[in-house]
């Protein structure tokens, strides 16, 4: 994209060139910035401001000040803010997702995906409100006494969302906690704060109240001091955090120390099972976009196909024909967000060689012009002796793996400290149930690829991939907590 002089002070997408912060209705920039690049280009695109803890104090202030009144509206007057703001999402869709593109050179369709479930999700919440924030009347034992139960929100809450996914993340980790009543901070991405300004100038615009969302970020060098401070803080009572499990723990250990509760969705290690029943071409197409969407930047990209060995031979072609279809579909190369995530998966994948693996398509060599672009990567031969069997990679790079038997299948899939989603082909639906119990992961998508979130059905994981979860009545609950009143009749 190239930039119009007529634009002023404006980029394509209608970020301002200097990204502000949100704190209390209003906008506000700050003396210290940070730039932000193009993945497309490699270039500048603008500054964004960075919070700092005056700043963030600022923003708690405001939070804590609009809670007791957002905590009182009705159900209906929050729907009416969030369907005003999922109709603002269809309406600057092509300017959402523009800036999508611009931050984070993802795929149209890709980016189109972001905007469709920041919005359905939008939809889904606000009909939810008015049956879901309900008590109830439990019988206690004793005669003559009669109890009530309530569900209230906890008051502010801190949520941390990350850049790969910005509508759709960065939606969540404040939309469920602000439909329950409670006030927001949320701390965006400073790989893709154009994306997470959008957000707030929605919610702003469709009618959400001064305070209620307080949009913060900062550079990655006081990212800890700012998000710790908050997290610190007495007034915070919850914190949501979706990113890599090794920032992850950081994050729940700081909030331990002061007893708060946390939603954790981390990282993954997603397995696709391939039974010998399966549907061969369906299957290698299904890994193979679970494996590349979004250059396999997202907790729930496939990294291992796990086949079985009898039809392993056409699956193997299948599946190479399938990357050969995806490099000549993509409108845009694999483009990784940072240089280090480029240089991580080309170490994991020269280790694993190194060590016995074979590579089946690809390169680890990335473009001479730009850096940050990368060819999707298929290994075979892959063990445990390897960095590429244990670690989660973020990247286009999948490992082919055989086995024998469904037990071993199983058994291959639960060998990862991660647990978020998978994948399982077969034609016989009750055996894919029947296995999908076994697998430890918080979702099991049968004959569909495991990149998969929807408003309706809950999403989080199990082990090291976290706890709790976002979506639908789940994420609201999360976001409440019951107080039981007893009274004599």
């Amino acid at each position: 994209m190239s930039f119009s002089p007529k634009l002023a002070g404006l980029s394509p997408s209608r970020v301002p060139r200097q990204v502000p912060l949100w704190i209390n209705g209003t906008t506000r920039t700050t003396a210290k910035t940070f730039p932000v690049r193009s993945t497309l280009t490699e270039k500048p695109i603008y500054e964004c401001s960075s919070a700092s803890v005056a700043d963030a104090d600022d923003a708690l202030a405001s939070a804590v000040m609009a809670f007791p009144s957002w905590a009182q509206t009705k159900p209906a007057a929050r729907r009416d803010v969030f369907l005003t703001a999922a109709d603002l999402v269809d309406k600057r869709r092509e300017r959402l997702e523009d800036t999508l593109r611009e931050e984070l050179g993802t795929s149209a369709e890709f980016a189109r995906m972001n905007t469709a479930t920041a919005a359905e999700m939008l939809r889904d919440a606000g009909g939810r409100l008015a049956h879901t924030l309900t008590g109830q009347i439990p019988h206690p034992q004793e005669a003559g006494q009669s109890a009530l139960l309530y569900r209230v929100p906890y008051g502010v809450v801190l949520g941390i969302a990350p850049w790969n996914a910005p509508y759709l993340l960065g939606v969540r980790a404040c939309l469920y906690p602000i439909a329950a009543g409670n006030t927001c901070l949320l701390k965006g991405s400073e790989l893709s704060p154009g994306c997470f300004h959008h957000i707030g100038e929605i919610f702003h615009d469709a009618g959400l109240p001064a305070g209620v969302l307080n949009l913060l970020y900062t550079t990655r060098e006081d990212s800890g001091v700012v998000t710790n401070h908050l997290i610190r803080a007495p007034p915070v009572r919850k914190v949501n955090f979706t990113g890599s499990s090794a920032v992850g723990a950081l994050v729940a250990a700081e909030a331990a120390k002061s007893l708060k509760p946390a939603l954790m969705e981390l990282g993954g290690k997603t397995p696709a099972i391939v039974l010998e029943d399966a549907d061969i071409r369906l299957a290698a197409r299904e890994c193979i976009n679970g494996a590349f969407t979004n250059s396999g930047q997202a907790c729930m990209s496939t990294e291992r196909i796990i086949v079985a060995r009898k039809i392993l031979e056409p699956f193997r072609r299948a599946l190479l024909e399938e990357v050969a279809r995806w490099n000549s579909a993509a409108e845009t190369p694999c483009i990784l967000i940072q240089q280090a995530a480029v240089a991580r998966n080309q170490r994991l994948a020269q280790d694993a060689v190194s060590k016995g693996a074979s590579l089946l398509s690809g390169g680890p060599a990335s473009s001479e012009k730009f850096q940050l672009r990368l060819q999707p990567m298929v290994l075979e031969g892959v063990d445990k002796r390897m960095d590429i069997y244990h670690e989660e990679i973020f990247g286009p790079l999948v490992s082919l793996y055989t086995v024998d038997t469904e037990e071993e299948a199983v058994d291959l899939a639960n060998d990862t400290e991660y647990g978020l989603s998978c994948s399982l082909f077969t034609a016989d639906l009750a055996k894919g149930l029947r296995l999908a119990r076994r697998i430890d992961s918080g979702a099991i998508h049968i004959n569909s690829m495991s990149v998969h979130d929807e408003a309706a059905l809950p999403h989080g994981g199990q082990k090291s991939s976290g706890w709790g979860r976002f979506n639908g009545e789940w994420g609201l609950h999360e976001f409440l907590q019951s107080k039981t009143v007893t009274y004599l009749d």
